[in-house]
């Protein structure tokens, strides 16, 4: 892991509420090199948007990352103040949200909003952010960039919307960018081009993406490793050929089995039985268990992340790791045959 840009150590996340504690996130380890791309993925409720969120230091109160550590460039920034947080946010390191408005002032004009990130790291002219806050749109393939920075946020699309809140995030060339499923609310077409602008700029620039999405289609195609998150656990991880040509954990094989390019055309679509886990209820071993069809006693207990062999495993078979006591191919077709 010495040449990752980020390395993130048994990361514990909890939430302390009324009615309890929640563990939102549950000893999440993951690396990412630099100029790579790591899809986490995970249905609704799986901790892999507060897992984004930790990294970044912006969980709120009653949420607070009680241990593990986030390394940057090897630097464990959660020991970091919230003035030293605040200074690496937007500069070394963005984030883009699931809502551009979670970024944008419906108030305030584009150029004030992209010139107001510039100066806040840059000792730089106005004309300078300015022309840099036009550059950096063109960047994203938004056409008169000049024009695009007079307008409200409510005078753009939405897919122009996320394209500028994408900008701002790589308006400093960041060595991370964390995305919170920037592409689920636009269409079809908007999202394929956003992302492939998003690869242009991952690779020109030699920046570490992570991108947190449930869409596995979308991942396929973008990430160059992923990790598959459920109950606030990585149950299975490793490059992109790994986990979805040849998913070990059930977990994963349901997710791709659930696809409709992974059913016959006119053929009821399969689905993961029961329902996730509440937080507040967990089963005492494997979380997965009270829904797979390979439990067995052993899965009382809980199962750690470990090696697994399988049939992508090229050099370094370490990569693919699973979090099962009964790990094995999936009956289902795998997601690169099935589309």
């Amino acid at each position: 892991m010495t040449d990752s840009l980020l390395e993130v150590r048994n990361l514990v996340t909890r939430f302390h509420t009324r009615a309890g504690v929640l563990p939102v996130v549950d000893g999440v380890s993951f690396a990412i090199g630099r100029g790579k791309v790591l899809g986490l993925v995970g249905e609704s409720g799986s901790g892999k948007s507060v897992t984004g969120f930790s990294i970044m230091g912006l969980v709120d109160a009653p949420g607070r990352i009680e241990g593990g550590q986030v390394l940057l460039n090897g630097q464990d920034i959660t020991l970091l103040s919230e003035a030293e947080r605040r200074a690496l946010r937007g500069n070394r390191m963005a984030m883009i949200f699931q809502d551009p408005m979670a970024t944008l002032n419906p108030v305030l004009r584009i150029d004030v909003q992209m010139m107001e990130t510039v100066l806040a790291h840059r000792k730089v002219s106005k004309a300078q952010a300015r022309e840099q806050a036009a550059q950096t749109l063109a960047l994203m393939g938004i056409p008169s960039p000049h024009e695009r920075l007079l307008a409200y946020p409510h005078q753009l699309s939405g897919g122009m919307r996320q394209r500028v809140a994408i900008a701002i995030a790589m308006l400093h060339g960041p060595d991370l960018i964390i995305a919170d499923e920037p592409t689920t609310a636009l269409d079809v077409t908007i999202q394929a081009q956003i992302l492939s602008e998003v690869q242009k700029l991952v690779r020109e620039r030699g920046t570490s993406l992570i991108w947190i999405s449930h869409d596995l289609s979308v991942v396929a195609g973008l990430a160059d490793e992923i990790a598959v998150m459920y109950a606030g656990r990585i149950v299975e991880q490793g490059t992109v050929d790994q986990v979805l040509d040849h998913p070990q954990h059930p977990y994963t094989q349901g997710l791709i089995g659930s696809l409709p390019s992974a059913n016959r055309r006119g053929a009821r679509l399969r689905q993961i039985p029961g329902m996730a886990p509440q937080l507040l209820n967990m089963p005492a071993g494997c979380a997965f268990a009270p829904r797979c069809d390979r439990a067995s006693a052993a899965c009382g207990q809980k199962p750690e992340l470990l090696a697994v062999a399988s049939a992508a495993d090229q050099g370094d078979a370490s990569a693919h790791r699973v979090r099962c006591f009964h790990p094995g191919a999936a009956t289902a077709p795998p997601l690169a045959e099935a589309a």
